[in-house]
């Protein structure tokens, strides 16, 4: 069950001028199961994207890059789901090349204007044959008020479709900015086994998009972990059509910051979505790290207290067991940390200080906080001006059955 997941109504759901989207049933994984999701973007459209760092990257991954770092402008997008393409050698790139020659053959462009995208199982082969299969009836169906059939589309153990849309006026003129995402597990940037689609119609220099992208993701994507696993098909993509009047060349605009902050919290949604529908989920955690030395440590403090399995099952049974924490702070490597400095607050509650608990908390007010299906942890080291926040979820029964049971 997710966490506070809001999916938005039909009326939320704003089209974003020069992208239109089909979907289809290629049986990849389960009968009569939409799993392929094709994205048509209109002419001159600007697209950047980040990727996983994992080497085994997936063929699609390395595909994707090559095509983007060819300065291509690229003109579709397909994504399939139930099989991951990675671990799959030779066969698994000349898979993901076949997908964008037949892709491209249906929509008249080029191959390298085709970006791929997969996820699933890793270690087997594409059953590309039925993913071909099904490319002309995605692309006959292709509409723009198609966004939240993708996001279902894109689903592989998540139990929600993902979405954001929104829109702000720059200026005189209106500006939209939909999205989709998909993850539940296998979740740490940078990134994280997960995909993500944003768009607006906004246009956007090529060197500005990719600067963007990169502010998005540091303070969205690269922000969430479940499991502390990083994945081999990891991508983020950002889409700007360039159909509304709004055209932006330089970050002197004065309209480039509230655009940059409004696609940053789109992001965030779509990031924050993912750890809502964490698998096995029932508490959506934020861990805010204050008086660092630099954002590298906050960031190290932030992860160890989200990754440590004590600590996520003490949120699961809702119990105060909140040395834990304080145990996870203590082994960050964090060189010369004053342990007297440290402030631990949960909630509202100031837990410990100067080393020891503090002598106003109570075991009840650990427990009402606890209860809460949403909880903020505050550290204050005490070393500095950095802070960093992440977002992470429990560690459930269900978390291990879900992946004890992934391919049964």
């Amino acid at each position: 069950m997710a966490v506070n997941l809001h999916i938005p109504s039909d009326s939320q759901i704003f089209p974003v001028a020069g992208v239109r989207i089909g979907i289809a049933a290629a049986g990849i994984r389960k009968p009569d199961h939409n799993d392929l999701t094709v994205f048509s973007l209109s002419e001159n459209s600007q697209v950047a994207g980040v990727f996983t760092r994992n080497r085994f990257s997936a063929a699609p991954v390395q595909v994707s890059q090559a095509h983007l770092s060819a300065d291509t402008d690229i003109r579709a997008l397909v994504v399939n789901t139930g099989n991951a393409n990675a671990g799959t050698g030779d066969a698994g790139m000349q898979a993901a090349r076949r997908t964008c020659t037949e892709l491209a053959r249906l929509l008249n462009i080029r191959p390298q204007q085709v970006l791929p995208f997969s996820t699933g199982v890793i270690l087997e082969p594409l059953p590309v044959e039925q993913l071909v299969d099904a490319l002309p009836q995605a692309t006959e169906n292709m509409a723009d008020n198609s966004w939240l059939a993708a996001a279902h589309s894109i689903m592989t153990t998540d139990t929600q479709p993902k979405l954001t849309s929104r829109q702000l006026e720059l200026g005189t003129e209106m500006v939209t900015i939909t999205g989709i995402s998909k993850g539940a597990g296998m979740i740490r940037p940078d990134m994280a086994t997960m995909l993500g689609f944003l768009a607006t119609d906004a246009g956007l220099s090529a060197d500005l998009l990719k600067d963007t992208i990169r502010h998005v993701t540091e303070h969205s994507f690269n922000r969430i972990t479940v499991d502390g696993d990083t994945s081999t098909n990891d991508s983020f993509i950002l889409i700007a059509t360039g159909q509304s009047k709004v055209q932006i060349q330089s970050v002197a605009d004065p309209r480039y910051a509230p655009l940059l902050e409004a696609l940053t919290a789109s992001a965030q949604d779509l990031a924050q979505k993912i750890v809502r529908d964490a698998e096995g989920a029932t508490k959506f955690i934020t861990i805010k790290v204050s008086q660092a030395h630099n954002t590298t440590e906050a960031l190290r403090v932030a992860y160890t207290v989200a990754h440590s399995p004590l600590v996520k099952t003490a949120f699961f049974a809702s119990d105060p067991n909140l040395g834990r924490i304080l145990c996870a702070i203590g082994y960050a490597d964090i060189p010369e940390l004053d342990v007297n400095a440290v402030r631990l607050w949960l909630g509202d509650v100031l837990v410990a200080t100067r080393g020891q608990r503090h002598p106003d908390y109570t075991e009840a007010d650990g427990q009402r906080v606890m209860q809460e299906p949403e909880i903020t942890v505050h550290i204050e080291l005490g070393q500095g001006d950095a802070s960093e926040t992440v977002w992470t979820s429990d560690l459930s029964h269900d978390y291990v059955t879900i992946n004890a049971e992934y391919r049964t």
